[in-house]
């Protein structure tokens, strides 16, 4: 809100149980985040990749086999 305070919609909060703690996650700019979530997936993605594996792919074209 413009006095800083984080406004809860009604129907959230009822689902709090009284006296318990709330975390609050702020997020903003979120429509850069997908690009940057992707990104560092296909990073991950790559790094477990190896030149061994390879064998996997020549073995997929490898009409013989079958």
């Amino acid at each position: 809100m413009p006095n800083g305070q984080i406004a809860v919609p009604p129907d959230i909060a009822a689902q709090v149980p009284a006296g318990e703690r709330v975390l609050v996650v702020l997020q903003w700019d979120v429509g850069n985040d997908d690009a940057a979530w992707r990104d560092a997936g296909r990073r991950g993605f790559e790094a477990a990749y190896s030149a061994d594996d390879s064998i996997y792919e020549s073995l997929i074209h490898d009409t013989s086999s079958r």
